[in-house]
């Protein structure tokens, strides 16, 4: 794998020489945008708007704008003259447990790799040694005219480190949880219980992305002249909808079970009763209510013809 970066890890006054490579890939598969009448390839130009001419890519600088928005120029020069003790070494700054770390927090991933035969001996010392605290630890470093933080962790016999965003670039969650408050009852816990349970047997490693083999199928068939046939797609629920929630827990269990050729035992639920009556519904108790009716007025005719034959 290319190294994208070359630096070192300073712990405390160890330093390890290592080479930064990217951890992952993208497999997503990428389109141009072309003019739809006749097929060329649309590009974009980069043009100043003051004097409306195209600009080369060696004459475009960086500026901040004001909020105003006034332009303040910055050149490579004002930037290489900060202070960035970070530019050329991932400085470690603490270890903390791996649960004190906000996913939410989890950036882009990267394989740290010891550069040369030097840094083995200390490149195995700081992965053992994070192996046995059963710790990650903080770092921060620059990558990209930037300083980052990290979080450098043990993958198999490698060192991974994970960008991590700044604390104060994560946003609060307000006005996200629902604002009605409602109650769930232990019976819908316990059937959301076992349907984490059925689903969390799934090997992460087996999933895939089935978008992007559709894609790619219609990609080919096109390709060959053809035209691209649709898979069936399931069917949209309408938004708002009040559902019966246990029933559709139960459901869920059930077809998680089946498909991996369990014998779905789940306890039956009652569903909710509905308000409306369908037609049938309401034709059975118009059925019902008229024979009730019938057979109380023969109860009460076979009342009064008995009590007309009593004597008196």
């Amino acid at each position: 794998m290319r190294s994208i970066w070359n630096g070192a890890i300073s712990f405390g006054l160890v330093s390890i020489p290592i080479k930064l490579v990217n951890a992952t890939e993208s497999r997503s598969v990428s389109f141009r945008q072309i003019h739809t009448e006749d097929g060329g390839r649309v590009r974009y130009k980069k043009v100043c708007e003051l004097d409306g001419e195209e600009v080369a890519a060696a004459d475009i600088g960086k500026a901040y704008e004001e909020a105003d928005g006034t332009m303040i120029p910055i050149t490579d020069e004002d930037l290489a003259a900060l202070p960035l003790p970070t530019a050329k070494t991932i400085e470690i700054v603490a270890f903390v447990p791996a649960g004190e770390i906000d996913p939410l927090q989890m950036e882009a991933a990267y394989y740290l790799s010891a550069n040369g035969v030097p840094a083995a001996k200390p490149y195995t010392l700081l992965r053992e040694a994070l192996k046995r605290s059963d710790k990650v630890a903080v770092a921060k470093f620059a990558l990209r005219g930037r300083e980052r933080l990290g979080m450098l962790r043990v993958v198999d016999e490698v060192i991974a480190m994970h960008g991590l965003l700044w604390p104060d670039e994560i946003r609060a969650p307000e006005g996200v949880a629902p604002e009605t408050s409602v109650t769930v009852r232990e019976a819908e816990l316990d059937l959301a219980d076992a349907l984490m349970a059925t689903l969390g047997e799934v090997d992460i490693s087996t999933l895939h992305d089935d978008y992007r083999t559709a894609v790619e199928e219609m990609i080919a068939a096109k390709a060959e002249g053809g035209e691209a046939v649709a898979p069936p797609t399931p069917g949209e629920e309408g938004g708002g909808q009040v559902i019966d929630l246990m029933a559709a827990l139960e459901s869920s269990v059930r077809a998680a079970k089946e498909a991996r050729g369990e014998t779905a035992e789940v306890a039956e639920v009652t569903p909710l009763k509905s308000r409306k009556k369908t037609p049938a519904k309401k034709a059975a108790a118009k059925k019902t209510t008229a024979a009730a009716k019938k057979t109380t007025t023969k109860k009460a005719a076979a009342k009064k013809t008995t009590t007309r034959k009593r004597p008196a």
